[in-house]
């Protein structure tokens, strides 16, 4: 699409929305900003780079007079899709687009996108390391924390973009077609969002949405959600498995990592030498070496990365030992089944953290998940309350009551016995109490660096 002279109203004035008025600004657009908030109430950050524009300032004002005029409106991913000005652009026939939508349409890169409910950014991040050592010009972007309406116009033909794409990413695209797209695995989540599962599901199912038989959709095939997919997808569909083997895609065969493609096989790495640990990140890797087979990676360069990649920040990332006791930052577990993979994963005694902001999660599964090493749990936030009641119901009563993620550090190194570990894995949005889970990982981290 030819942006010049367009009028863009840009929604949103985070990373993503700021972003995209910049890009649209290039593009000869002009360009309207708005925000539910004015502009003294925005991050500075923020405002030092809208500053730098000439845009038309609408923050904070009433929006639904301006639909009438504009050409384009672009929506950040915390924007609710069914807001009454959204609702009078598409009922006039306005076009109504995603960020990553807009800055697909200017990138001259192959896309390489990657969703699911948890593993999103370690497997992004992974992927990305993996097309970089291969020699290729790779941008990491989505997600994971840089727009990609930053980087479109700096991509150019034989590039590749690795996009972490959330499901509130996926909510306004179009024509939005990677070359290669994944589903980690799709699990209850953002229900305060979608209402119910089924309209998650479609939100993630748009990731595949426009890919025809020339592309690759690689599912997690241990996954119910992924497998019911099936039928929609156009493109060739490729497994990745860590419970059995699959017929094309990767899966481990007596400690081995396989990747299968038309029944030639290739070994790519032994299982015990792979840096990340526990079972989800088995899984990550899986996705990531599948998503790097296919686009033609070889087995020495998958390896050699699974080898050296130690993860990411905020994601089951050991903090220090205090007192003979391992403290573990996962402020990333946002939902229940994130926790889970981190419970599976902790193979010595644990007091674990839990609660924050309330995206209606049902907690049932998480106390079902337990492990003998779970020895105690330390409640707080908006979900503190709701977290209780779940525990009494399993009928798993140690657990203590809060007041703050300081107060929950120091009763958690309380009742833990040296050998123990203590795990921030909240199973809660942070939106209660900071203003995202890399801010609570944060203040976590530096908490224990005091004790």
């Amino acid at each position: 699409m030819d942006y010049k002279e367009k009028k863009a109203l840009v929604v949103g004035m985070a990373k993503s929305g700021a972003a995209s008025a910049a890009l649209l600004q290039s593009l000869g657009a002009h360009v309207i900003i708005y925000d539910a908030k004015k502009r003294h109430e925005l991050p500075a950050e923020i405002v030092d780079e809208l500053s730098k524009h000439p845009y038309t300032d609408r923050l904070g004002q009433d929006i639904l007079p301006l639909i009438d005029e504009i050409d384009i409106m672009v929506l950040s991913p915390g924007v609710p899709p069914g807001l009454p000005f959204i609702q009078k652009a598409h009922d006039l026939g306005k076009r109504v687009i995603a960020e990553i939508e807009l800055g697909f349409s200017v990138s001259k890169a192959d896309f390489i996108a990657i969703t699911g409910t948890n593993g999103k950014t370690t497997t992004t991040a992974l992927t990305g390391d993996i097309f970089k050592n291969a020699g290729f010009n790779t941008f990491v972007l989505g997600n994971i924390g840089v727009p990609i309406t930053q980087e479109a116009l700096n991509t150019k033909a034989g590039d590749v973009v690795v996009a972490e794409t959330a499901a509130l990413q996926l909510d306004a695209t179009i024509e939005y077609k990677p070359v290669e797209s994944a589903i980690l695995n799709i699990t209850e989540d953002h229900l305060d969002r979608y209402g119910n599962m089924e309209n998650y599901i479609a939100a993630k199912a748009k990731i595949f949405k426009n890919q025809t038989e020339e592309n690759f959709c690689v599912l997690n095939f241990d996954n119910e959600y992924c497998l019911s997919l099936i039928p929609d997808i156009a493109a060739r569909v490729i497994g990745f498995s860590a419970a059995g083997e699959v017929e094309n895609g990767a899966f481990v065969r007596g400690g081995t990592m396989i990747f299968r493609l038309d029944g030639k096989e290739t070994e790519i790495i032994r299982t015990d030498e792979i840096r990340i640990p526990g079972r989800h990140n088995m899984e990550n890797a899986l996705a990531a070496a599948a998503l790097a087979s296919l686009y033609g990676i070889g087995a020495e360069v998958i390896a050699r990365t699974l080898r050296e990649f130690a993860g990411v920040e905020h994601r089951i990332e050991f903090v220090r030992t205090v007192g003979g006791v391992d403290f573990i930052n996962d402020s990333k577990g946002t939902n229940p089944d994130a926790t889970i993979r981190a419970i599976q994963a902790m193979k010595k005694p644990t007091v674990l953290i839990l609660g924050g902001y309330d995206k209606k999660s049902d907690f049932a599964s998480l106390y079902e998940s337990f492990t003998a090493n779970i020895k105690s749990v330390v409640l707080l936030g908006a979900t503190a309350g709701k977290l209780a009641e779940a525990a009494n119901n399993a009928g798993f009563t140690d657990y203590i009551m809060a007041k703050s993620l300081q107060d929950a550090v120091q009763k958690a190194f309380s009742v833990a016995e040296e050998g123990y570990n203590v795990l921030l894995s909240p199973a809660c949005a942070s939106y209660d109490m900071f203003k995202n889970f890399e801010e609570r990982g944060a203040v976590f981290k530096q908490i224990v660096k005091e004790l």
